[in-house]
Formats: structure tokens, C-alpha cells, sequence
């Protein structure tokens, strides 16, 4: 089973990468590969710039990356209740490539963790209702609200267990989506 697990982020040190990892650990026997959004930086999205030069070669790399998972984990962070920049601008970029959705209909568990007591909600609201326009099969959802306080760095491992438990039975559940979908 191949896990894309990816990182909203830009930050060098975000937790959005460190919960998304985390959750990718929990399926045995996988093959995982982390996105990074710095391995995918591009000029910002406008018609004109499209026109003029297509699409840029990093946005097609992460649709061949999407393409050849299994399992999408996607976990993202907020920026004013909303995508990052980074984010959206691959987002945006990678919804440009020609007869393709940019999540495929893979299955996907969508993420969110934040420092404060909404845990990203906003951002996770948000994808909620635009990805399935894009082509995401959202299996189900997960937020970590105070990410310093529930997320143990050291161990990298969440730390308060009654969110950790709801996340190992999310994980469990888009594992056994995959086994379904199998067969």
C-alpha cells in the first residue's frame, strides 16, 4: 500500500507535517513518502502566466505522486481560517493539468491541527467543501486542537489519548477502505 501523506505547510518546522507523519506511521506495512510543499514551490498562479509558459513541472510531479497513491493523508495547516499560501497556489496550479482532478478520488484523510482550541477547523471547513470538487473521496476527518499541549515532539506521538485513539480508528478505517477497494 503506497501512503502520500502531505504536509499544507511551508514552515520548516510545522506541525501539520508532524501530525500528518504520525498518522502515516500507524499503517503497517506501507510505503509512505511525505510532501513537502518547499519541493514544490512555483510562481504565483495567474491565467496569463498558464498561457504563456502551461504548467510548471512541479505541479505535475505531485499529480504523479497523487496518482500512484493508494491513500491520501492530507493535513493542513491554517492560515487566517483558511488554506496557506503555499498550499493553495500548489492546489491551484496542479487543478490546472488538463483532463484530471487534482486528488483523483483517491481516498483521503483529511487533517488539520492548529496551537489554538479550534485545531484548524476553518481550514479543514474549507477543504471540506472544495475538494470534493476537485476530486477528493474525503473518507473522513481529524482535527488536534492545542497541538503544544495534546503532541509530544520528543516521542511524535500525540499525547492526549483520547485524541490519539480517535485517530488511530480514522487511520484504521481509510486503511481498510484501501483493502476494500482491493479486492
Amino acid at each position: 500500500m503506497k501512503i502520500l501523506a502531505v504536509a499544507g505547510s511551508n514552515s520548516e518546522t510545522s506541525i501539520n507535517k508532524l501530525l500528518v507523519s504520525y498518522a502515516a506511521s500507524l499503517i503497517e506495512n506501507a510505503e509512505v513518502e511525505i510532501v513537502d510543499m518547499n519541493d514544490f514551490e512555483m510562481p504565483i498562479y495567474k491565467h496569463q502566466r498558464e498561457v504563456e509558459s502551461g504548467v510548471p513541472q512541479e505541479a505535475k510531479n505531485l499529480a504523479e505522486k497523487i496518482d500512484a497513491a493508494d491513500i491520501l493523508l492530507v493535513s493542513l495547516s491554517e492560515h487566517n481560517g483558511t488554506y496557506s499560501t503555499a498550499f493553495k497556489n500548489v492546489f491551484d496550479w496542479t487543478s490546472r493539468i488538463k483532463q484530471r482532478a487534482v486528488w483523483n478520488e483517491k481516498p483521503m484523510l483529511l487533517m488539520a491541527t492548529a496551537p489554538g482550541g479550534r485545531g484548524g477547523l476553518g481550514v479543514l471547513e474549507a477543504a471540506e467543501k472544495r475538494f470534493p470538487l476537485h476530486g477528493g473521496n474525503i473518507i473522513d476527518t481529524f482535527t488536534l486542537p492545542f497541538f503544544n499541549d495534546n503532541f509530544d515532539k520528543e516521542a511524535n506521538v500525540i499525547s492526549n489519548a483520547e485524541k490519539n485513539s480517535e485517530l488511530k480508528e480514522k487511520v484504521a478505517k481509510i486503511a481498510s477502505v484501501e483493502i476494500i477497494l482491493e479486492k
